[in-house]
């Protein structure tokens, strides 16, 4: 048996969408104007194919599909290059854009990607329970279905990370850090402190908010790592200096 499952996307036209995954790397293998408008286009064992909709609205689009990897880091790399090269940035904001790379609580590494049509495609590698000093692991219940961390502000970044990346709640998140950064009686590690402010700095810039982003990026900035430390928030670290916080 042979299965294979493929994806088929809308957008309002072809040809950004069909730009967007040539600058990924993707092959155009079928391209058709009539009667429908319609493309494919294919990267190693990943195909994606759209259809055209002349009244569709991509900011409004749910359309989503995950890719797993067996090197989501190499991957990261090879589009945020590709996107660089087409688009003379690294396009992170608005349609299209690229997030940045993250280890999930629910034991997954990936980034999510939205292209011109709006279209998120999730792209993910399942990691090892003992991948990243051990960040792999996660919490679950009998059923073996994954469960949002108990501890206060591991809970908070998980849902916090959720809602702005998954459901696109900027300021649903931001809520949620500021309250957690509020508590009077508990205080983050280092690793999480540093971590739900690059989120916020990043949730800020999303949402316009610039001081709020400048304030949560010196606030990070400032924040005192060990060597050990920041190497288990080395893509944290890289998100601030893209934020233009180090």
């Amino acid at each position: 048996m042979d299965e294979k499952t493929v994806p088929i996307l809308p957008c309002r036209t072809l040809q950004p969408v069909v730009d967007f995954y040539t600058a990924l790397g993707f092959e155009v293998t079928y391209r058709q104007k009539s009667p429908n408008p319609y493309a494919v286009v294919v990267r190693g064992d990943v195909e994606l194919q759209f259809f055209g909709m002349k009244h569709y609205e991509p900011e409004g689009s749910y359309s989503t599909c995950y890719v797993r990897t067996g090197d989501v880091d190499g991957l990261y790399r090879e589009f945020r290059a590709g996107l660089k090269a087409a688009y003379g940035r690294i396009p992170t904001r608005g349609l299209p854009r690229i997030g940045p790379l993250k280890d999930m609580s629910y034991g997954v590494r990936q980034f999510l990607m939205t292209d011109p049509g709006g279209n998120c495609v999730r792209v993910g590698q399942r990691m090892d329970s003992d991948a990243r000093g051990g960040r792999g692991n996660r919490e679950s219940g009998e059923d073996g279905k994954a469960r949002p961390p108990e501890e206060t502000f591991a809970r908070a970044l998980h849902h916090a990370s959720l809602l702005a990346d998954s459901k696109e709640d900027a300021a649903g998140a931001a809520k949620v850090i500021d309250r957690v950064l509020r508590l009077a009686d508990q205080r983050p590690t280092a690793t999480q402190l540093l971590r739900l402010l690059v989120l916020r700095a990043d949730i800020a810039g999303r949402l316009g908010d610039e001081e709020s982003a400048a304030s949560a990026r010196a606030e990070a900035a400032g924040v005192r790592l060990t060597a050990e430390e920041r190497e288990s928030v080395r893509d944290d670290l890289r998100r601030l200096g893209e934020l233009g916080g180090s």
